[in-house]
């Protein structure tokens, strides 16, 4: 089995090609920075979204499995709609219509809830969710899972899916995730206790499983989505408090009432923020998860551990 992993220099890239090659798969590792992947892998050039076909028939020659992690997060504050329509939507439909004509077997497509559910509605997310997305990233990431559906649909071919993740945290963290963390690394006091909305997160590590869960253990047809999550969604105030723990922090966290809070979010022209940090957003992964992938079950005590180790810096 030879496995192409996209992104495979990225934040879940990265550990998807660790734990495919520690289960004894033979990798294609394909980035934008492939220098960074060393002489041990088969490192080559991401084609970019524009590249003429044969590149990306090239990418996917002689391989089994393809699991498509690259894309433009939304952490990239200068990004345009047309700028996350390319990595996103145009990129993936392109790398699928290659891999459908001649990968023997399945495509892993990394999505996010963004493609579901803008950040600042409360809602229990699952396959069946009507997709609203609410942001550019959104709406890209969205476009992206329709055409790589579609992609393998106009072969006649079922195994392809759309794996759907929450927040992901891990070494290297990024968006609103690591700025709590940063907030948390201090000993002032921070009004966090009034945070009291529910958040599925996902570890990194976890990700990683259920992609390797997907290509490997997964005897049924593929289902056209999936989500992931930890057992037990989190509170923000609870996700500060974790970090604080690990840093060894006082927790300091301030039961201020929302009503001020609210107020004065809105008058700094945060307000945005601020309704992304008190939304209520639930995944169901009970249907990946009854096919034997085995999620976290201590997140906040994981959230510890990586502030008392320091790994704050984002991968480049």
């Amino acid at each position: 089995m030879k496995v192409l992993v996209t992104g495979a220099t990225g934040f879940i890239g990265r550990l998807v090609a660790r734990q495919l090659g520690e289960a004894g798969a033979e990798l294609r590792l394909a980035s934008r920075h492939p220098e960074k992947l060393g002489p041990a892998h088969d490192a080559v050039q991401m084609p970019g979204f524009d590249a003429p076909a044969a590149a990306f028939l090239a990418l996917t020659r002689d391989v089994s499995h393809v699991v498509h992690c690259a894309g433009l997060n939304n952490d990239q504050g200068n990004a345009t709609e047309a700028d996350f329509r390319a990595a996103n939507a145009e990129l993936s439909a392109r790398l699928a219509h290659a891999a459908a004509a001649q990968a023997s077997g399945r495509f892993i497509h990394l999505s996010s809830i963004r493609a579901v559910i803008g950040a600042r509605a409360s809602a229990t997310i699952d396959a069946d969710t009507i997709p609203d997305p609410q942001c550019a990233y959104g709406r890209s990431k969205r476009e992206g899972e329709i055409r790589v559906l579609d992609a393998y649909a106009s072969h006649g071919r079922p195994d392809a899916t759309v794996l759907r993740l929450p927040p992901v945290y891990g070494a290297g963290m990024r968006g609103n995730l690591a700025t709590l963390m940063r907030l948390a690394d201090t000993a002032l006091p921070l009004p966090a206790g009034v945070l009291t909305g529910r958040r599925s997160l996902l570890s990194s590590e976890a990700a990683a499983r259920a992609v390797s869960h997907l290509l490997s253990t997964h005897s049924e047809p593929l289902r056209p989505v999936y989500l992931a999550s930890d057992v037990s969604p989190v509170s923000v105030a609870a996700i500060v408090g974790a970090f604080r723990s690990g840093f060894g922090r006082p927790m300091r966290l301030m039961a201020v009432p929302a009503g001020p809070m609210q107020a004065v979010a809105t008058l700094l022209g945060k307000r945005a923020f601020w309704d992304s940090m008190t939304a209520t957003q639930i995944c169901d992964a009970s249907m990946l998860m009854s096919d034997g992938w085995q999620p976290e079950t201590e997140t906040l005590e994981r959230l510890a551990e990586i502030a008392a180790s320091g790994k704050t810096c984002p991968i480049p």
